[in-house]
């Protein structure tokens, strides 16, 4: 039975959801300050595959995990993995702010790939979102003042990657449930990061198994903790719960990393989050619910 709506309880999990979110965005940036970023990468979904273990055997075990879309698994997470890496690069290279305003565009590519190759509708209300996260982008990465970052390509990168695996998600779940793609997911993703892993691999030093373990514990957790806030309330409340991570995310980088945000990052996030919400809006609960996705 579904849960009650209640706008407080999913406060509460969407607060722990942002909380996982910022704690992953740390420890990525502590962890590949001594390791790289395939090795990072392989060693979550490693760990994060034997976190989800005992849920998965718990229900049905891994006959309850066999898939008669194979193909279309595999291609979603090499393309989520490549967006995972770039994303992950990005982190060691931008302000976490700058990171998280552009990757709230994901939706807006999410709106393109699905015009393009879902033969979805492009509505006025669409295409003003779409205008209004391009716009921000252009703010915030200022390309004719001479200051594009390598970090706002890969962000960008990461970004068209989440999109395109988000639509494969929209498919996926037609036949397929979250914890079974979840599964496939840390396994597939295991496999393809293996091989550039071991290319540079390193022992972690004792200190840092630490962060290792809250970067793979809590890129379970922020997707576990937004699926129970979504049971509690529609993406419509939730979502723009989710747009305090862009000034959260400020705050920490300021607090540990002295990173300083000026006014053209803070006005492109601006345009960013509204072009969101125009897009949310314009959706009913259950698709809006099905486009949220973080990295």
């Amino acid at each position: 039975m579904a849960p009650a709506p209640s706008i407080p309880k999913a406060a509460f999990w969407m607060a722990l959801s942002i909380g996982s979110f910022l704690a992953m965005s740390i420890s990525g940036r502590e962890t590949t300050a001594e390791l790289n970023v395939f090795q990072v990468l392989e060693l979550r979904s490693v760990i994060g595959f034997f976190i989800l273990l005992p849920l998965v055997m718990t229900s049905g075990g891994l006959a309850a995990m066999r898939t008669q879309r194979p193909l279309a698994h595999i291609a979603r997470n090499v393309i989520h993995y490549s967006g995972q890496a770039a994303w992950l690069y990005a982190l060691t290279l931008i302000p976490l702010a700058v990171l998280i305003s552009i990757e709230f565009t994901t939706p807006i590519w999410t709106a393109i790939l699905a015009v393009s190759f879902l033969g979805e509708r492009l509505s006025k209300a669409r295409l003003a979102s779409i205008v209004l996260g391009l716009v921000g982008v252009v703010v915030i990465v200022r390309p004719a003042a001479g200051s594009l970052d390598p970090g706002h390509l890969f962000v960008l990168g990461a970004a068209v990657c989440f999109g395109i695996s988000m639509v494969t998600v929209k498919s996926l779940t037609r036949t397929d449930s979250v914890l079974r793609i979840i599964f496939w997911m840390l396994l597939i993703q295991s496999a393809v990061g293996l091989v550039p892993a071991l290319y540079e691999w390193r022992n972690p030093s004792l200190a840092l198994w630490p962060w290792i373990v809250i970067i793979a514990f809590s890129g379970m957790s922020s997707h576990f903790c937004l699926a129970r806030a979504l049971a509690h309330a529609d993406a419509t409340i939730i979502s723009p719960m989710d747009f305090l991570r862009v000034p959260l995310s400020a705050l920490v980088g300021w607090l540990l990393y002295h990173e300083q945000i000026d006014i053209f990052t803070a006005g492109g996030a601006a345009l960013i989050l509204a072009g969101n919400l125009l897009n949310l809006q314009r959706k009913t609960p259950r698709l809006a619910e099905a486009e949220t996705t973080t990295p």
